[in-house]
């Protein structure tokens, strides 16, 4: 990409917990299913107390380290410090680049769609959609509530926009947090969004629209870095599960990965596991030990005879190497951003579940815009999952999405070859705001 000569130093920032706590407490209202109606909410992790320390404890010592960079006598030997880029949730970095008086880039890690729906939470606010009112209102009928006129956003629900705006206390801080880093993002020097251009071109001219410097589509990352040079997991992978697809047909494998950090109830899990059996195909199916709330995943015992001969479960894989296989026909999913963006990489459609964030957003757009995917209701049944994963492996609406998703596949792959509007939007970055830093 272009010819400016970039020296970059990357910073981890590691936060521990002072109290912790758990992100949020449970707050269980009965419908007749048993379910938790709030399970929308963020998984029942230190998130919170992980968010609260970001804000409270990271500007102090990233100022030091800034200080240390730009020493000329430290023996570290770096150039001083001209720019600096962030992680959307490390939005303290930018008090500090004002007061360094250098140009601050952030980088959003998720959906262009999922940032304009932050930032119209206030417009949710003011028609009294929020904050919801009772618990009784997390339900589909209220849920599917459609809200019109929303810039940047087709077609939108209630239900489709990032979920903390599902809390029914005006208050809550993962709400706010989310509401405030987005808020704060338009005192940023330029914004770096991983996608491209086409696929969310409606959106990236609405952030700009909302008050947002110059926003650059640089991505999908996963084209643009070589699987084994760069791992956007948090899991250490097996790669037993590739000589296993090796082995199949093209196209007749379900590969299940919910991600990270959702998790759902035993329950949920095993109504996933008999709908995989039932639907009759081989699958890879990704669990994580914490995957199951309060508990280790544990599959019945009879459903692991019964699928013995066709499934393969592992503890984590090679994502994107899985997607590009071409064994895998669908992929069932929580349709976080990494997934989502991996997905099209791979022209491989998806049944989606969902779990908390931008999740639902991305869904929603999967689904009715993108024409890429199936969503399963939040109350999954196995039938519902057997259905779905036939209609999408072998169905009318399943051979529509595939040949979509080799669309989207096709216009990601000329985004980041060079000269692609990924490869220029990276070069004008450069030009438009580091250069100007280093000749100043």
């Amino acid at each position: 990409m272009g010819g400016a000569s970039v020296t970059s130093t990357t910073i981890s920032v590691d936060v521990e917990s002072e109290d912790g706590g758990s992100a949020a407490a449970a707050v269980v209202a009965g419908d007749g299913s048993g379910r938790n109606l709030l399970e929308w909410a963020y998984p029942q992790e230190d998130v919170l107390s992980l968010c609260k320390s970001l804000t409270e404890t990271c500007v102090g010592p990233f100022r030091r380290l800034l200080a240390e960079l730009n020493d000329t006598a430290t023996p570290m030997g770096h150039p001083p410090v001209t720019c600096i880029v962030s992680d959307n949730v490390m939005d303290f970095s930018m008090e500090a680049a004002r007061e360094l008086g250098l140009p601050y880039v952030q980088l959003y890690t998720s959906s262009a769609i999922s940032y304009v729906g932050v930032r119209h939470y206030r417009l949710l606010f003011d028609r009294g959609l929020a904050p919801i009112k009772d618990v009784k209102q997390l339900t589909n009928e209220y849920l599917d509530t459609p809200v019109e006129d929303v810039l940047g956003l087709r077609n939108m629900r209630f239900k489709d926009f990032p979920s903390f705006i599902r809390s029914p206390a005006p208050d809550d801080y993962m709400l706010h947090f989310v509401l405030g880093i987005a808020e704060r993002a338009v005192g940023a020097s330029a914004m770096i969004v991983n996608t491209f251009g086409d696929l969310e071109e409606e959106a990236v001219a609405a952030m700009e629209a909302l008050g947002l410097p110059k926003v650059y589509t640089i991505g999908p990352l996963p084209l643009l870095a070589p699987s084994s040079s760069i791992s956007m997991s948090l899991w250490k992978q097996q790669e037993e599960c590739l000589p296993w697809l090796d082995d199949k047909e093209p196209g007749s494998v379900v590969y299940a990965n919910f991600g990270s950090i959702t998790v759902m109830t035993n329950e949920q899990l095993v109504e996933f596991a008999w709908g995989l059996a039932k639907s009759g195909r081989h699958f890879l199916w990704i669990i994580r030990p914490d995957l199951a709330k309060g508990d280790t995943a544990v599959l019945p015992s009879e459903f692991s005879a019964e699928t013995a001969e066709r499934g393969l479960v592992a503890s984590w894989c090679p994502q994107q190497q899985v997607l590009n296989h071409p064994a895998v026909g669908a992929f069932l999913t929580h349709s976080g951003w990494n997934s989502t963006l991996e997905s099209m990489c791979g022209g491989v459609p998806v049944i989606s579940w969902p779990f908390f964030g931008d999740q639902q957003t991305n869904c929603r757009y999967q689904c009715n815009e993108w024409g890429v995917g199936m969503e399963i209701d939040s109350d999954v049944r196995r039938d519902a999952v057997a259905d779905l994963i036939t209609e999408v492996m072998e169905g009318e609406s399943g051979k529509v999405m595939k040949k979509k998703a080799q669309e989207w596949k096709e216009k990601a792959v000329t985004a980041t070859k060079s000269g692609g509007s990924s490869h220029r939007n990276f070069d004008a970055l450069i030009r438009d705001v580091l250069a100007p830093s280093r000749s100043g």
